[in-house]
């Protein structure tokens, strides 16, 4: 059995949370991703307490897409130091986990010439 991952980021905007979701998903780096919010976050930030509303998007993949996708959201975030966390699923529905399996591992549809 192979692991799974959930990976979670942050962003200021659904619209480019959505965005972040369709493509790792369409980039089959994960199974699916899930937009939440609006959120509240504090932070610090450029030395002061921040709050800002924000989109928490959770991603289902599998431990050896994981590092793809991390560097996918680093590439495509907005933000100067996104959150990009990775949590181990330790358990689950098992055909729920199959089907992250499949859909991380399915080859995409080729275009014609």
């Amino acid at each position: 059995m192979t692991g799974y991952q959930q990976v979670s980021t942050s962003v200021d905007a659904r619209s480019a949370a959505v965005e972040l979701s369709r493509s790792a998903v369409q980039a089959r780096l994960a199974a699916c991703g899930q937009v939440v919010g609006p959120i509240i976050s504090t932070y610090w930030w450029d030395g002061e307490v921040q709050d800002a509303e924000e989109w928490l998007v959770l991603f289902k993949t599998t431990e050896d897409r994981a590092e793809a996708l991390i560097e996918h959201l680093r590439a495509a975030h907005p933000y100067d130091v996104p959150e990009v966390i990775c949590t181990s699923i330790t358990g689950g529905n098992p055909a729920y986990l199959t089907w992250i399996q499949q859909e991380t591992h399915r080859q995409q549809p080729r275009s014609a010439p």
